[in-house]
């Protein structure tokens, strides 16, 4: 009878102590319009890392903000036209390369970099910056700009809605895709 009694008083201390919590739990953030994703060169890296034991090595990871077009203008308007761009919304985008790799012929050490943009109709450059951590393009600093590489635009059948950033894996090797409205470049990574 004792462990009875003290089951309902423990019971209800539990009880009180949560209701009292949650008067004093802050309010979550609202979910973000333009939420953050990753992406993994191979495709997927993280599964099958868990699935066969990753038998290709992780040579790339992207986190970056991922804006919907919501039936906006996006190129010439949103992204004005020869501005450097971030890529996205919100912080800037990032890659991680975990070896040396070579874009558009020029050596990239291991490491993280921002990525920018400044485009055009017919054609991208694509900026890795050794600045990271950053929000947005204002405090972008051309003389830590570590590769740039001029890609040229392929324009879609169909808008894409959402900003998209991924790794393809090509005859040529890999390749960093973007995609947003009716525009995709790819750039090149050449591994040794």
């Amino acid at each position: 009878m004792k462990s009875f009694f003290l089951s309902i008083a423990l019971l209800a201390a539990t009880i009180a102590g949560a209701q009292g919590n949650s008067a004093s739990r802050a309010t979550l953030p609202a979910l973000d319009k333009s939420p953050m994703d990753m992406a993994y060169y191979p495709a997927n890296f993280p599964v099958l890392k868990v699935q066969n034991g990753g038998t290709e090595p992780l040579l790339a990871r992207a986190i970056y903000s991922r804006p919907l077009k919501s039936g906006r203008t996006i190129f010439g308007d949103l992204v004005p036209y020869n501005e450097v761009w971030r890529l996205g919304a919100n912080e800037a985008t990032e890659v991680e390369f975990f070896r040396e790799v070579r874009i558009g012929g020029k050596k990239l050490p291991k490491g993280k970099y921002t990525v920018y943009a400044i485009v055009t109709p017919e054609q991208w450059t694509v900026i890795f910056n050794k600045e990271t951590d950053t929000w947005g393009a204002f405090s972008y600093d051309e003389k830590k700009d570590a590769v740039r590489v001029t890609v040229p635009v392929e324009v879609l059948p169909t808008p894409v809605e959402p900003f998209s950033l991924y790794f393809e894996k090509t005859s040529a090797g890999p390749s960093m895709v973007i995609a947003w409205d009716t525009q995709r470049v790819a750039v090149p990574i050449a591994v040794r």
